[in-house]
């Protein structure tokens, strides 16, 4: 019955539209008519500010961290935590408060991340800034890090760096973590080929997007 609750309580933790809602109650604006239509972090800095982007952040982020620490609490040792940060990650991408949309689950996911390898969360976070100043996108940094990830979680063990020894949930949790990522961003990937993609504004533009 805990394990059940546990799963509930995950799932509405990742499923909270905090961008959706901050937009909603404090600059009464739906997200979803603006910008990308998301209603996660990126498009919550466009469209409303760097506050309510940081407070958006911080928010997905630490659900995905106290979801996965939540069975560590209440002392649940025969499912891995790593299931509940999943179910949030869904929760966030699916979610029931918001007619099964989402956003794109960066966010939410490093929080995952944060509460079971933060050494491993470092890593990628290195990894998305050096894309973020390279291409000045968002999204390419976000792809970039999942592709990252996936490496590392498969390579580093062989060489006893962040990861001591392989841990086959650990590695399949990224994998589904990665996938659900990269599969968020593909109308961004055909907005990067065209061209098109939306510029933070700095870094090199490597690939020459049109600046908007």
């Amino acid at each position: 019955m805990t394990i059940f609750i546990l799963v509930v309580v995950c799932y509405l933790l990742g499923a909270i539209p905090a961008g959706l809602w901050v937009g909603q109650i404090f600059f009464k604006k739906n997200l979803h008519d603006f910008g990308s239509g998301n209603t996660g972090t990126t498009n919550t800095f466009r469209i409303l500010g760097v506050k309510a982007g940081i407070a958006v952040f911080l928010f997905d982020l630490l659900k995905g961290t106290l979801a996965t620490l939540l069975p560590v609490f209440f002392h649940v040792h025969s499912v891995s935590p790593l299931v509940f940060g999943l179910i949030a990650v869904i929760g966030h991408t699916l979610s029931v408060f918001d007619h099964f949309k989402g956003g794109k689950a960066v966010a939410t996911s490093g929080g995952v991340i944060l509460g079971f390898s933060p050494l491993f969360l470092i890593y990628l976070l290195v990894v998305f800034f050096v894309f973020l100043w390279l291409f000045s996108m968002i999204s390419l940094s976000s792809i970039a890090a999942a592709v990252a990830a996936l490496i590392g979680v498969f390579f580093f063990p062989s060489i006893h760096f962040i990861l001591p020894t392989y841990d086959w949930f650990f590695s399949l949790i990224i994998c589904a973590l990665a996938l659900i990522i990269i599969l968020r961003h593909i109308s961004n990937l055909k907005r990067i080929k065209n061209h098109a993609e939306s510029l933070v504004p700095f870094g090199l533009n490597l690939s020459h997007q049109k600046k908007k």
